[in-house]
C-alpha cells in the first residue's frame, strides 16, 4: 500500500497522534508532529557524523550509478528523498509503518506502508539498502538480515547505521549511577508517572551540565554481497 492509499484512512486518536492499522500500534514512540521533526533532527545529526555524507557505503559516492535503492524504516523520508536528489540515476523506495512522507517528493522516489517483520513483496532487488536506527524496531534480527540478504542483488551493498543508547564517557564526569545512564531503564523500574516526572528533573539538568562529557557512540556497518 502506498503513502497516499493510506492517508485517506487515516483517524486521529485521542492521544493526537496517528493510528490506522494494526502494523501502526507496533511504532514504539508517538507517531504525530513532534515524532517527525526528531526524526528529521535525527537526520541532519548523523549527516553531521558522517562529514554531510549520506552514508559510508560505496554507493552514496558520486557517479557511484546505483539503479535500485531500498530504505528500511524511512520515518519522514528524508533520507530517501536526499538521496534521491543526490543520484537522480537512482529509483529509490522506503518503506516505514507510518504514513508521514511528504506528498510533494522527486520524480525518483517513492514511499509504501509495510512492515518490515513481515513477509517482504518488492518487485526486484535492489543494489543498495540502507537501514538506520532500527535496532528497537526488529522483532528477529537474524530474520532481518535475511530479508536484506535475499532482496539484494549480487554485488549490492547494505549499510546499517546504529547508535548506542548507552552514554559513553572517555572521562569521569559521567557515573552509571547518575540519572542519564538510568533513563533508559525507567520501564523495567515499574515507577508511576510522578516518580518518572520527578527524575526528569535530574536528567534534564545532566543533558544541559556542560561539566558532563558524554556521548552515544554511533556505527556504520556495511557489506557487500557477493557477485554471482
Amino acid at each position: 500500500m502506498t503513502t497516499e492509499q493510506l492517508k485517506t484512512e487515516l483517524v486521529p486518536d485521542e492521544t493526537e497522534t496517528v493510528s490506522s492499522t494494526q502494523s501502526l500500534s507496533k511504532y514504539n514512540l508517538p507517531n504525530d508532529e513532534l515524532e517527525a521533526e526528531r526524526l528529521d533532527l535525527q537526520h541532519h545529526l548523523f549527516l553531521l557524523t558522517f562529514d554531510d555524507s549520506l552514508g559510508l557505503a560505496p554507493p552514496n559516492k558520486a557517479k557511484s550509478e546505483v539503479k535500485r535503492v531500498l530504505d528500511l524504516g524511512t520515518g519522514t523520508g528524508i533520507w530517501a528523498m536526499d538521496f534521491g536528489d543526490e543520484h537522480p540515476e537512482a529509483h529509490v523506495v522506503g518503506v516505514d509503518l507510518s504514513p508521514i512522507q511528504p506528498t510533494f517528493v522527486p520524480p525518483n522516489v517513492e514511499f509504501f506502508i509495510d512492515d518490515t517483520d513481515e513477509e517482504w513483496n518488492h518487485s526486484a532487488p535492489f543494489d543498495y539498502i540502507h537501514s538506520r536506527m532500527m535496532t528497537s524496531s526488529i522483532r528477529n534480527w537474524p530474520d532481518y538480515l535475511k530479508k536484506i540478504y535475499d532482496n539484494l542483488n549480487p554485488g549490492g551493498y547494505v549499510e546499517l547505521q546504529e547508535a548506542d543508547l548507552f552514554l559513553s564517557s572517555d572521562d569521569t564526569t559521567l557515573h552509571p549511577t547518575q540519572s542519564l545512564p538510568q533513563c533508559l531503564k525507567l520501564m523495567v523500574y515499574g515507577w508511576d508517572r510522578e516518580r518518572v516526572l520527578l527524575f526528569l528533573v535530574d536528567v534534564r539538568r545532566e543533558l544541559n551540565d556542560t561539566g558532563i562529557h558524554a556521548y552515544w557512540p554511533v556505527y556504520s556497518i556495511y557489506a557487500r554481497k557477493p557477485k554471482v
